[in-house]
């Protein structure tokens, strides 16, 4: 058995300089993957349980393909609370909005006068009953999938979500019901018991008033703004987006990708590759054919006059 003796290994006692060795040669193998996790991973967010973080999503081409004012709009006529020759004004606008991708000052101020007028000495109860009848034939196949899928993130992180946008608040709160979010800010028209007067309180919610409505909601709610999300398309929404500490550009126009890129914002765009093709163009030519047909049933009606 001596003779394989040279087949056992030796013992021998660790030294202090060799304990010492092994312990800082395990400390930088330790040390060097949590830095390499450190580079490659992102940090979980949204953050679970942070009850004091919100996010605010814009609506008209961030959550929704196209302007929630124009699908309310073609939904009123289809119910003739306008005439005929009002439709090419709606379904001109709606086209340009998605052909475009961005929202025009003097096209959206004029489909909001178009419908305070429309929907003057209508009751609100009466609209918001319709509102939910327009969602499900206008609006419901118009929701962005990777928007959703981000505002339910945060749902499932417990966080409250809320849309923010200048579309009337009565639809703007159906579209969060519908989509299972917290809420919604939106322009408030004025009522007297219950009933339109045409009017609006204050100014309609863009720009500038975003950032004031969420600033006042954050107070509100006891919500830390740096530690809340908002999500837009447009360039418009950059004193919303500038609030809080996680701003993401969706979809975004050539301006806010421009300063998100300059600031490091996160981009997403859904828009891109055959997904735009098959949205976009078709649906923008899907209105231009509702403004054809209008055209074509004011000519049959005048052969029989």
């Amino acid at each position: 058995m001596a003779a394989l003796g040279w087949l056992t290994p030796r013992r021998r006692s660790a030294t202090a300089r060799s304990v010492l060795a092994g312990e800082a040669s395990a400390e930088a193998a330790r040390k060097s993957t949590q830095e390499a996790v450190g580079t490659t991973e992102e940090p979980q967010f949204p953050v679970h349980g942070d009850d004091q973080a919100a996010a605010f999503f814009d609506l008209d081409n961030t959550v929704m393909q196209g302007a929630a004012i124009f699908h309310f709009g073609r939904g009123l006529y289809k119910r003739k609370f306008f005439e005929t020759r009002d439709l090419a004004k709606f379904a001109w606008q709606q086209a340009w909005f998605r052909l475009a991708g961005v929202e025009d000052p003097e096209h959206m101020q004029e489909a909001r006068e178009s419908a305070l007028s429309i929907v003057q000495g209508h009751r609100v109860a009466e609209l918001q009953s319709i509102g939910e009848e327009i969602y499900d034939e206008y609006m419901a196949e118009r929701i962005w999938p990777g928007t959703r899928a981000l505002a339910q993130a945060h749902l499932d992180a417990g966080q409250k979500v809320w849309l923010v946008t200048a579309a009337p608040v009565e639809i703007a709160t159906v579209i969060a019901r519908r989509l299972g979010l917290t809420g919604a800010l939106g322009t408030v028209a004025e009522s007297v018991d219950g009933v339109y007067t045409g009017k609006l309180v204050g100014e309609p919610l863009h720009g500038p008033a975003k950032a004031e409505a969420v600033r006042a909601l954050a107070a509100a709610e006891g919500l830390d703004l740096g530690r809340c999300a908002a999500y837009s398309d447009s360039h418009n929404d950059i004193p919303m987006l500038s609030l809080v500490g996680h701003p993401y550009a969706i979809n975004p126009d050539s301006k806010l990708r421009k300063h998100a890129r300059e600031l490091d914002w996160r981009l997403r765009d859904y828009r891109t590759g055959r997904k735009a093709a098959k949205v976009g163009i078709p649906a923008a030519a899907g209105v231009g054919a509702v403004a054809g047909g209008t055209a074509a049933a004011i000519a049959l009606h005048r052969r029989r006059r």
